[in-house]
């Protein structure tokens, strides 16, 4: 079978086994924004949240500094700049 056909089926992790990260900095308004969705959105889900000062982080700063705020999902970037509410509950499995 193509695998443009073959789909992965293994099972998807349900929310709560999902780590969502914000990585921001202090007085960045749109961290501010980004944080409230994600707060809203795993704690309905379950999933876990953390938060990152990519000011105390040289690998975060260099990697993500004109992109912040940056949301990550199980380490793997999944937005920047603004959260889309709809987009991160569909990326958690919701």
């Amino acid at each position: 079978m193509s695998p443009l056909l073959r789909r992965d089926k293994s099972p998807k992790p349900a929310p709560a086994d999902r780590t969502v990260t914000l990585v921001g900095k202090p007085g960045c308004h749109l961290c501010d924004d980004a944080r409230e969705v994600i707060v809203r959105v795993t704690g309905e889900l379950g999933a876990t949240f953390e938060e990152k000062d990519i000011t105390r982080d040289e690998e975060l700063y260099r990697r993500y500094w004109e992109q912040i705020p940056v949301t990550l999902i199980d380490g793997r970037q999944h937005d920047f700049w603004r959260v889309d509410e709809g987009r991160l509950r569909a990326a958690l499995g919701a």
